[in-house]
């Protein structure tokens, strides 16, 4: 192998692994208190919004930066394995500091993506943002009940209310 060859594939390598590096770096941002009821309740408002309007059913958790439910609200037949999902989902945001699709994205990767599935209290599934208010991870919105990218969607507009 030509040493310009080995430089390329060296600099893709780096490149890769950089990415694959940031995708799961956790938010700098500090934790926080811990939302009060009134503003999960906000939170969880667009979020149940979006999934109505989609005719989605879906379950909707908020927690605390430690991982303590806040607020719940599940849809009419939503199905029954959504309701332990969506906190797992919140939690798992809130507790390492990024949205659970960035574990998805690695976990999809393959390789070394997979030690994720020995990091426990992970949820590696699309639908879990933390929210940042002030600057700080006051917790996190875990949707659960469609897709992932739907549960995401969903997740995301009540994320976006949060100041």
């Amino acid at each position: 192998m030509s040493r310009n060859s080995m430089l390329k594939v060296i600099l893709v390598s780096i490149v890769v692994f950089g990415a694959l590096g940031s995708a799961v770096a956790q938010m700098p941002n500090p934790y926080g208190p811990a939302i009060s009821l009134e503003n999960a309740k906000k939170t969880a408002a667009p979020a149940l919004a979006e999934a109505a309007k989609n005719k989605w059913t879906v379950v909707v958790a908020i927690v605390g930066p430690d991982g303590t439910l806040v607020y719940y609200e599940k849809m009419d037949n939503t199905q029954l394995g959504s309701a332990e999902v969506a906190i797992d989902k919140a939690r798992t945001a809130a507790l390492f500091k990024r949205p659970t699709k960035a574990f998805q994205d690695v976990l999809a990767g393959g390789g070394e993506g997979l030690r994720i599935l020995t990091l426990k209290g992970v949820v590696a599934v699309e639908g879990g943002i933390p929210l940042v208010m002030d600057g700080k991870i006051v917790g996190a919105i875990g949707v659960s009940g469609a897709t992932s990218a739907q549960d995401a969607q969903c997740a995301k507009a009540g994320a976006d209310v949060v100041k």
